[in-house]
């Protein structure tokens, strides 16, 4: 089923179909399995990468394939309309730690650790929030005092997205003293890998959805970084994070909308299938508005989500778009997956159908890389800013 207004290339045509027969093929048959487990087979990340997916918006110059926002969005739909836990692992690790590497780090930084994440032999992840600082992340307590040639940090990272598989964890910590705070202008962003002394796997959170997706805390205890893991200025770390969200928030969007698709198709499928008085579901006219309200949604938001990425591709200022591409596919995700169940009726609320899993994984991309709320914030002062 095509609901895109946007024309594809003939290379992101083979790119989707390559995305959308490994899903189906290398995904599917374990999601489930993943789900009941709340942990996906390690195995996936290396076959991810094998087909450069790990890599895609990191220059061939590190072993990544150089590919342009859109065609990874596309890619990215596909992953996520089979499994969303494992979409979110591959939108993390290209969204934000491979991306403020390239985009802030040095040409050491970038040599050491962008090859190996292009090939997936190592596996990133972003550690902003703490359990006190969410949406207002700037108010996160996480210290970092230097040492010599070293930075010590110690505090807690929360929601850490494959925090316990990573290995590069971009994390942000304050480099400010206590006696003068500098607010968003006070944090640096570390490189951390987990054989660094004082670093600790904490908590692993039970979910609703993404069950599959480990989500992790992180403490970092008397943490001995080496000063050469400092992304760029040692104050400007939270800069860095919240330009890199404008990635991320693409990313999710592209989640998002891969959830709402697959809602939508099998919601489709079924109202042809279920029959009720004696005929099938599709030909009752309150079918058929659910069913095309949810396709203009999806529509509408994969059209917009594509002409960010294509802004973003052409060097412009995305951070207005970006937000309202996450915003719009995201709370298009809770409602059509809400549909969707309803279609099903009370098959739609057992795990033997697929909506059930879907309408739960749906639910946190309102709420992470800046809730809905956030978003409109976002949006709006944008909005001020232009006038």
């Amino acid at each position: 089923m095509s609901w895109a207004l946007i024309p594809l290339t003939e290379e992101q045509r083979e790119i989707q179909r390559t995305a959308r027969d490994f899903a189906r093929a290398e995904i599917a048959p374990h999601s489930d399995a993943w789900d009941r487990a709340e942990a996906y087979d390690v195995g996936i990340v290396s076959k991810l990468a094998e087909l450069g997916f790990l890599g895609m918006l990191i220059p061939e110059e590190f072993d990544g394939l150089g590919l342009d926002t859109r065609t990874y969005v596309v890619a990215l739909e596909e992953i996520a309309a089979v499994d969303a836990s494992v979409a979110v692992l591959m939108s993390v690790h290209n969204s934000l730690p491979t991306q403020m590497i390239l985009r802030y780090g040095n040409a050491a930084q970038r040599e050491r650790f962008l090859k190996p994440m292009a090939r997936g032999e190592l596996l990133g992840a972003f550690a902003l929030s703490e359990p006190d600082a969410g949406s207002d992340a700037a108010s996160l307590r996480t210290q970092a005092t230097r040492d010599g040639d070293h930075w010590v940090l110690n505090g807690t990272k929360a929601w850490v997205t494959s925090g316990n598989h990573a290995g590069v964890i971009l994390a942000m910590a304050r480099t400010d003293s206590s006696a003068d705070r500098r607010g968003p202008r006070g944090i640096g962003t570390f490189i951390v890998t987990p054989d660094l002394p004082g670093f600790h796997v904490g908590k692993k959170e039970a979910k609703l959805g993404l069950r599959a997706s480990p989500t992790v805390q992180l403490h970092f205890e008397n943490l001995r970084v080496p000063a050469e893991n400092l992304l760029g200025d040692h104050h400007m770390g939270f800069v860095y994070a919240m330009q890199s969200l404008d990635n991320g928030r693409l990313g999710i969007a592209a989640q998002a909308l891969g959830i709402a698709r697959s809602a939508l198709e099998h919601a489709t499928r079924y109202a042809a299938e279920r029959r009720q008085f004696n005929r099938p579901i599709k030909e009752f006219q309150a079918i058929q508005f659910k069913l095309a309200d949810m396709a203009t949604r999806v529509t509408s938001s994969r059209a917009l989500l594509y002409s960010a990425a294509a802004a973003k591709d052409r060097g412009e200022p995305i951070t207005q778009f970006s937000s309202m591409s996450k915003l719009l596919a995201s709370e298009t995700a809770m409602w059509v997956t809400t549909q969707a169940v309803q279609i099903f009726g009370g098959y739609g609320y057992v795990k033997d159908y697929p909506v059930e899993r879907l309408f739960r994984d749906a639910k946190v991309t309102e709420l992470y890389e800046g809730t809905s709320e956030i978003q409109r914030i976002v949006i709006a002062r944008e909005l001020y800013a232009q006038s």
